[in-house]
């Protein structure tokens, strides 16, 4: 039996290599650590149904390399995502100064209505260089929500998918984003499409 939803969901997963961001979808679509991983080439993909609200949302999840090499590549994949996460290694400072670039490629390739979250991962490691404290203050700044994780572990991963789809169905509610506009990374799947033709329906008259 094929799985029904109301919502599908383009995501991204951004940063520079290195910070788990293969292992993070890994860990949320699977449900394990992804052992032995090595640096994308191009882009890989996982999709999973989670429930939201009253919903059932589609997640589509596009990882993207970090490396400098790939990133056209990487480019042309933000063109009609809804969400994106941007990944640091907490332990890495130079992954976490690096963010300002990929929030800009964000916002300029994807349009500023994306829901952009900042996720500091390998919270599981103890040589931390960049404090919750600071990145916390820096995604406020950039009108971003912020999550700490482990991918090794599962540690706020589940959280973190499910706070940026939450974000995305908000600024449905609100208006800020309409599904049906080309490129809005978002789809209206068979749930929500039946549930608008029996309201679209006239009334039968007596």
């Amino acid at each position: 039996m094929v799985a029904t939803y109301d919502f599908l969901l383009k995501f991204l997963i951004t940063g520079d290599s290195g910070t788990g961001k293969s292992c993070l979808l890994h860990q949320f679509v699977e449900n394990k650590f992804k052992e032995g991983a090595t640096h994308t080439i191009g882009v890989e993909f996982g999709s999973r149904i989670v429930t939201i609200g009253k919903n059932q949302v589609k997640l589509q999840i596009w990882d993207t390399a970090g490396q400098e090499r790939f990133r056209s590549v990487t480019r042309s994949y933000y063109r009609g995502a809804a969400g994106a996460l941007l990944v640091y290694d907490i332990s890495n400072r130079n992954s976490f100064l690096s963010i300002a670039k990929w929030i800009a490629d964000a916002r300029k390739l994807a349009g500023a209505d994306i829901a952009l979250m900042l996720v500091g991962n390998k919270l599981d490691l103890e040589d931390r260089e960049v404090s919750y404290l600071e990145a916390s203050r820096f995604a406020q700044e950039n009108e971003m929500t912020f999550l700490e994780t482990s991918a090794l572990t599962g540690e706020g991963v589940e959280e973190t998918f499910l706070k940026c789809g939450r974000a995305i169905l908000t600024k449905i509610e609100t208006g800020e984003v309409d599904p049906e506009r080309p490129g809005s990374g978002i789809q209206y799947g068979d749930s929500s499409l039946r549930r608008i033709s029996q309201k679209s329906r006239p009334a039968r008259q007596k």
